[in-house]
């Protein structure tokens, strides 16, 4: 239910045509003015680090993103984790997609054909995301990018407050799909926290509205407020859905949020270790995914990190694993490298060749093999599916890879009936 345009540009380039001059840097939290803005952007490019705030003043925001979509450099896109899954679905030529979020008439110009958008979806007005691009090493008056990077913010409530959850859910009487996917739920995190939880409430009874025998998958996205984190797993969202797409960041979040294994490391140094993933993910199924005395929905989860990807399942739930987890790998190299099929020359290997399976218990070590380059195995009831990357060289974009491969992974999937 997150949808919005991504005006991306060179922020030096918007700032000049905002006829802001350059000044020194200095951290807000929230932006309530250009100055704010000139400020923010500053410290940020100072240390090359990405950063997303939100702009407090409707007004001055839309002035701002008048600007920088009429920009003779701008590029616009679909932007929002649910209609970046949704035109990643709709290229499959067989398939018809609903997509609610606030969409304006400049996102509903950029969507794809196959995505069908109910009326009470339609707004006056884009939601606009701008993202400053910078290069390493510009220069902004004596401001110096050590690494390239970007600066996201937006003004963006509708996303924020989930309007779009109800409109979704009652469509879907109409439209029958034979899946859902959720994502949005990070965007909460800029409400209050009162309204947060009554939101979240009111999402829960929402979702709990979905006939039971269509699936649910879940993409979640970067959050910072553990609290949140630990409520969305607990109170009822990780039980109704059977599915959930996740990275690295989000992994080490959850696992931190609830006081799960490994929960002590900070953050990950370089590859995520396979080992540890692995017993993340296994304490996520055991604790709140399906078993003979849980009520929960929860029997997968597909896991992307740069160098390999792994799909976990609950034995009985799921078939067709190993093209399904081949797929999103295969989905990553293509999208990032911007070609129709994997060019061997633009990608490399980043996987590791060999791994241990599990930190907490006896493991089983493995040794890629070319020939059969998805590794499987199981531990108790659950199956994991392992299959490393290949990894575009000089990525062309990677804003919604994420998204492209937990959407491309859902398409092969095969769930069973119960």
């Amino acid at each position: 239910v997150n949808a919005c345009v991504d005006v991306v540009l060179s922020g030096v380039k918007l700032l000049e045509a905002l006829g802001l001059e350059p000044s020194d840097g200095k951290n807000h939290a929230v932006l309530n003015s250009r100055q704010d803005l000139r400020e923010a952007f500053a410290h940020f490019m100072e240390r090359g680090a990405a950063a997303e705030r939100f702009f407090s003043d409707a007004e001055a925001f839309q002035d701002i993103a008048q600007t920088a979509s009429e920009h003779p450099t701008a590029q616009l896109y679909v932007g929002g984790n649910a209609a970046l899954i949704g035109q990643k679905l709709a290229t499959n030529p067989d398939l018809k997609i609903l997509l609610c979020g606030p969409i304006g008439p400049k996102l509903h110009e950029l969507l794809d054909d196959n995505v069908v958008v109910p009326p009470e979806s339609m707004q006056e007005r884009d939601e606009f995301h701008l993202i400053l691009e910078y290069q390493a090493g510009e220069q902004w008056g004596r401001v110096r990018a050590p690494a390239a990077n970007r600066f996201i913010f937006s003004h963006d409530l509708s996303n924020g407050a989930l309007n779009m959850l109800e409109v979704f859910v009652s469509s879907l009487d109409e439209f029958q799909p034979d899946l859902v996917v959720l994502s949005g739920l990070h965007m909460m995190e800029g409400q209050s926290k009162e309204m947060r939880q009554r939101r979240l409430m009111e999402a829960v009874a929402s979702i709990s509205d979905i006939p039971t025998d269509i699936p649910i998958h879940l993409e979640l996205a970067s959050m910072t407020d553990q609290d949140f984190m630990s409520n969305i797993m607990h109170q009822q969202v990780f039980p109704l859905v059977n599915s959930i797409g996740l990275n690295e960041q989000e992994l080490l979040f959850l696992t931190q949020s609830a006081s799960g294994p490994h929960a002590s490391l900070a953050s990950w140094s370089g590859i995520p270790d396979v080992g540890v993933v692995s017993d993340i993910l296994f304490w996520i199924l055991k604790e709140h995914g399906k078993t003979a005395e849980r009520a929960s929905d929860l029997t997968r989860i597909h896991f992307h990190t740069l160098a390999y990807h792994i799909l976990v399942t609950v034995d009985g739930h799921w078939g067709n694993q190993a093209a399904a987890v081949a797929a999103g790998a295969r989905a990553a190299g293509t999208q990032a490298c911007a070609t129709d099929t994997i060019d061997t020359s633009k990608v490399f290997l980043k996987a590791p060749l060999e791994f241990v399976t599990s930190h907490t218990e006896a493991p089983s070590k493995i040794s890629l093999n070319p020939d059969e380059p998805v590794v499987h195995w199981h531990r108790e009831d659950i199956s994991f599916h392992f299959t490393p990357v290949l990894v575009c060289k000089d990525p062309v974009r990677t804003v919604g890879l994420g998204d492209a491969i937990s959407a491309e992974g859902l398409l092969y999937s095969e769930v069973y009936p119960q």
